[in-house]
């Protein structure tokens, strides 16, 4: 079945609010005078989804939230809550990122709970899994990926509503990337673990997304592979040029 590509910029934590509307004015202009293949979506800071989403409100290009938190409201002074996303204009967010679970030490439990709150307001969760060097290295990179998808994709999730992005770790803003044969074999594994949660249809629908620098001058190639559905894009995503040559490599 043919899936639609996502080319998604995380923007991490760059921008002021004049370059973020810069940024992402100049990637609306160009999905409205040549729309590729694909959906578009960009993730900027917290500070920033107002401001963005009001910029790009009537054109294609989506906009999401980079984390959220499990609860609604309440006491968790400096976190988001998914409600307040969608009150943004946020339409995805991204829960998982290796980042997350590095610096702040979050598990697939704690992933788990922020994708339900996540569909439980409407918004698309895009759930990060990816293996560190060392467990490349050890051969466990498939067993670490398995158990990070089953343990962070929550018993509601469905292609609709969830994303899968796969990201080894220590190709994420270093420049290194797997072999195409590597992301093909841990996407495949990823499909064949969907096809047991969601079906073989949902499987064929679920786009999984590869993460971990991903440019122009290796998109066409990684985004060719079968099981590749588009790009979680990093730093590329802060430049426009660059980010939209992303997007045409879609298939």
């Amino acid at each position: 079945m043919s899936r639609r590509p996502l080319i998604a910029g995380n923007w991490k934590m760059n921008c002021l609010k004049g370059d973020g509307v810069a940024l992402a004015e100049g990637i609306a202009a160009r999905l409205k005078a040549e729309p590729p293949q694909a959906d578009l979506l960009v993730c900027p800071p917290a500070t920033l989804i107002d401001a963005v989403a009001r910029a790009v409100a009537g054109t294609p290009l989506a906009v999401g939230g980079q984390d959220c938190h499990a609860a609604k409201s309440g006491a968790h002074t400096g976190d988001v809550a998914a409600p307040m996303l969608k009150d943004l204009g946020a339409s995805h967010v991204i829960v998982g990122h290796s980042e997350r679970r590095s610096d702040h030490g979050e598990t697939d439990a704690t992933v788990r709970a922020k994708a339900a709150a996540a569909h439980a307001t409407g918004l698309v969760a895009i759930i990060c899994i990816g293996e560190t060097e060392a467990d490349r290295d050890g051969g466990r990179t498939l067993a670490v990926v398995g158990s990070q998808f089953e343990g962070s994709l929550p018993p509601d999730a469905t292609p609709e509503n969830t994303v899968i992005a796969y990201e080894p770790v220590w190709a994420i803003g270093t420049g290194r990337t797997p072999t195409n044969p590597e992301v093909a074999e841990v996407h495949g594994a990823i499909r064949a673990l969907a096809a047991k949660r969601l079906g073989t249809d949902g499987a064929s629908r679920l786009r999984i997304l590869y993460g971990g620098s991903m440019k122009p001058s290796n998109a066409e190639d990684l985004l060719a592979l079968e099981d590749v559905d588009g790009g979680l894009i990093g730093g590329a995503s802060l430049n426009v040029e660059d980010f939209w040559a992303i997007a045409r490599s879609s298939r």
